[in-house]
């Protein structure tokens, strides 16, 4: 009989740095006034990738989690990062 694998799901949140333009929350921001839709005083942008690991640590999930960043899901100069658990 196999064990069922072990998966360890983390979200990682990347979102612009405080004084970076943000275009896009700027444009809903906008948009939003423009269609009645009033009080909002502020719009920011996050992208959020939930990773999935199988087989390892959560230790182990978090380190590979942050390679990803380092490599493909952001940029340092222009954004900041958090991963956490995944909650369900």
């Amino acid at each position: 009989m196999d064990l069922p694998a072990r998966s360890v799901r983390l979200e990682v949140r990347v979102e612009l740095k405080p004084g970076v333009l943000d275009a896009e929350g700027e444009s809903v921001e906008k948009s939003l006034g423009l269609l009645g839709i009033s009080g909002v005083r502020h719009v920011t942008t996050a992208r959020i990738y939930e990773l999935e690991f199988v087989d390892m640590t959560p230790a182990e999930a978090h380190r590979w989690a942050q390679e990803a960043v380092d490599k493909l899901l952001a940029n340092p100069v222009i954004h900041r990062v958090e991963i956490r658990p995944h909650l369900d």
